[in-house]
């Protein structure tokens, strides 16, 4: 059977059938390739590597030479399926039910790569080509990984090679319980860090003679939960702090150990930056521990910084898009984890938008043929909006 390069559910079927859980590429870029070449893209193919970590495949798609240009970003790679006996339909089927579409990366992000590629090829036929300005495509093979070998190295890539990007939406699976609910317009910067209380070793029945640093670590976790941060900002919610590991080298039940660890992950809004959000760390941990007495250590590192792309012509664009298909005017936010727009930002203007975000990594992952349908048409509206505006 033929596939129909502006069908988003053929098009996605076909991406699920394509068995690229990170850092496999499983033949998705490579069927994303065959279908926009034949279109006029001019595709490179990207694979990167980096000491430590997986190699990782990659396609940059471009149409066109001039400005402006406009990018949409995404990923093929997809987290694995778990426990297959739990799947309702196979992982890597692509099956419809009931217009419901099944399969790993339905929502996360296959569908939404499809719907992008369909809504481009939409839009170049119904204009017998690329009007003026330019369309690409970067597409990764490691969102779901460690992000190294991904999109930072293939921005690398396009800075070196002098091409400058005008605007870029990323696919993220963004709204929460309908489409239309949601455009991203931030995120919130992540910084982890490693705390170690150092004691010493001794017998659970002597503790004069040792010194538990399991005490000391409790009560600088309870001063760091406990302490507020910030109350929010205009356009982000107030930061937070998780403590989501705590160990000790040690698994008998009469020994003090000698240190213990804990991990620390948080999520900080634009009150902050990276230097500053450290800095409140170190100096709540360092409060602490001189009331304790505590030796301590801590390092940190982060995964993406804070951003915010304030609401102006690109917003606008794609909002108008979502009213006129969906009849929702969708609500600016800059919640939930990370995504690659912490990367892309540094290049362009950003914003996030696709599918319901509701069974991402689950089991029976699975999005509507409608809102798939509709996806693609606010797509392409927001495609013709934007040349015809800028």
């Amino acid at each position: 059977m033929t596939l129909i390069p502006t069908d988003p559910v053929a098009l996605t079927q076909a991406l699920i059938r394509c068995e690229s859980v990170t850092p496999n590429e499983g033949g998705a870029l490579t069927l994303l390739q065959n279908v926009v070449e034949p279109a006029g893209f001019q595709c490179h193919r990207l694979p990167f590597t980096e000491p430590g970590t997986p190699d990782v495949d990659n396609l940059y798609a471009r149409l066109g030479t001039g400005r402006p240009h406009l990018c949409f970003a995404g990923h093929t790679d997809v987290v694995p399926i778990g426990n297959e006996a739990a799947w309702k339909f196979p992982p890597f089927g692509g099956e419809v039910h009931d217009g419901i579409l099944y399969g790993r990366g339905a929502v996360d992000m296959k569908g939404c790569v499809a719907a992008f590629v369909a809504a481009s090829l939409r839009y170049v036929s119904k204009n017998g080509g690329l009007p003026r300005g330019s369309i690409s495509f970067l597409i990764t093979g490691d969102e779901e990984g460690p992000s190294i070998n991904g999109t930072t190295k293939m921005l690398d890539w396009l800075k070196a090679r002098d091409e400058v990007l005008d605007a870029c939406l990323v696919a993220e699976p963004s709204n929460p319980t309908a489409l239309g609910d949601q455009i991203k317009i931030g995120r919130r910067g992540s910084m982890n860090a490693e705390l170690v209380v150092h004691g010493k070793q001794g017998h659970s029945a002597y503790p004069n003679i040792a010194d538990n640093p399991l005490p000391k670590l409790a009560r600088i976790i309870d001063r760091l939960c406990s302490a507020k941060i910030d109350d929010g900002t205009a356009n982000f919610q107030p930061s937070n702090l998780q403590v989501t590991v705590i160990s000790v080298p040690n698994t008998a039940s009469n020994v003090i150990p000698g240190k213990a660890a804990a991990t620390l992950n948080v999520r900080y809004n634009d009150l902050w930056s990276r230097p500053t959000i450290d800095a409140w760390v170190l100096k709540t941990v360092e409060a602490a521990a001189a009331e304790l007495g505590a030796k301590f250590d801590i390092s940190f590192s982060g995964t993406g910084d804070v951003f915010l792309t304030k609401p102006g012509p690109l917003v606008s664009t794609l909002k108008d898009a979502i009213k006129t298909v969906t009849g929702r005017v969708p609500e600016l936010t800059t919640g939930g984890g990370t995504s690659d727009a912490r990367f892309i930002k540094d290049h362009c203007p950003v914003i996030e938008f696709g599918l319901v975000n509701a069974t991402i990594h689950q089991v029976d992952e699975h999005t509507s043929v409608a809102d798939l349908e509709a996806l693609t048409d606010i797509y392409e509206r927001f495609i013709a909006n934007y040349f015809a505006q800028s």
